[in-house]
This record gives C-alpha cells, structure tokens and sequence, in this order.
C-alpha cells in the first residue's frame, strides 16, 4: 500500500505522474480537479455550492474542500492506496488532513524551473469535456486537437499565457513553502527534480519511493 502526496507547481506534471503512480502501485488517483467536476455534475445541493463558487471566480473555502477529500479517502476505492494530486494546496488543508487521520507515506515535491514551466503551459491544451491535459511537444494527443480518451475537442485554456502562468506561481510560491515545511519536519519530504522527459522523472519519482 502506499498513499502519496503530489506537490509541485502548476506544470510540473503533477496530474501526468498521479496518473502513472496509480497505475505502478494500483492505487486510486485522486485528483482534487476531476472530484470537483464530478460534484458539479452531480446537480446535488453540495454540487450547485461548489458550482457557484467556481462561476464566482472564488476559492472554494477549505472546510468545504477537506470535507469532499475526507470523503473520498474513506471509500472503498482507496483502501489499497491513494496520491493525492491538488491537495492540500494550503497550510490548513494539510492539518485538517493529520486531523483527518488520513495516512501519508511519502509527500514528493517535484521542481521544475520557471522558464521550462512557461514552456510546458504555453504549450498546455485540455479536454473541455473530461479534463484530460495534453501538452503539444511533450504529450500530444494521438490526433491534433482530440482528446484521446473522449474524442471531444481540445482548448487552450485563457489563463495559460505568460503573465498569467508568472502571477499563478508567484501565488504558488507563498502557499508551498508552508506545507514543504510541514512535511520536511515530518520527514516526509522527497524532492525531485522535473526533466522534460517524463519518463526520467519518473524513475526519478520511484527510486525516492524506494
């Protein structure tokens, strides 16, 4: 069994690397995204709260975020393992889940160098149906501009532009360090560092692991 915690900047291939660590261990990914989409979806009362925040352009308030996640890591599918992709993003989310008494093995920081990220998210395209990201010179769909599992068309997101990609990581920057430093003075903390090979970085990944 190993449950896992993904962190890393937006483009450091975190949602790319949940998704080849579930299927190494035969763990359940669980992706902050996909769950709130499904929630959304779901037409339910939890579902039009979250949806109404995303219309908003507000953050979906912590105690609403762990209470989703603490759901999901109490279900059947993840009692053989899990890595979390997305969460926790802040300081408070990372208590709430010791409080949870949600067990963590290993959290695995991957650091990717600004430039390489602005490189990747430039290049960034994704499902507007399923969520799927792909990445034009790194991980291109199978054909230009459809999503391979879906077949729907693929986007560019609008805040996938230079001066928006800097400001994400800026913001970033100020709500990793606390949560780094929460898990190095667990002696939880692996740190690796992203190539653009994905599969280097993988390796990379498991042999921390080990």
């Amino acid at each position: 069994m190993m449950r896992i915690i993904l962190l890393g900047a937006p483009g450091s291939g975190k949602g790319t690397h949940a998704e080849k660590l579930s299927k190494h261990f035969f763990i359940e990914n669980v992706s902050t995204g996909k769950i709130i989409r499904d929630i959304i979806e779901s037409k339910s009362e939890l579902g039009k709260l979250v949806s109404d925040f995303v219309k908003n352009g507000e953050l979906i308030s912590d105690n609403i975020v762990c209470k989703i996640i603490n759901e999901k890591l109490k279900s059947d599918k993840c009692k053989n393992g899990y890595v979390l992709d997305g969460f926790p993003r802040t300081l408070q989310q990372a208590r709430k889940l010791e409080e949870f008494e949600v067990k963590v093995d290993a959290a695995i920081l991957i650091e990717v160098s600004e430039s390489i990220i602005i490189e990747r998210l430039t290049g960034r395209v994704q499902c507007k149906e399923c969520g799927n990201v792909y990445n034009v010179k790194l991980n291109p769909p199978k054909v230009v501009g459809i999503c391979d599992t879906c077949g729907k068309n693929l986007i560019i997101r609008d805040d996938d532009n230079v001066p928006a990609i800097q400001n994400r990581l800026r913001i970033y920057q100020l709500q990793v360090a606390p949560i780094v430093d929460f898990y190095k003075n667990k002696n939880l903390l692996k740190v690796v560092y992203g190539k653009n090979n994905i599969e280097g970085t993988f390796t990379d990944i498991l042999n921390v692991l080990e």
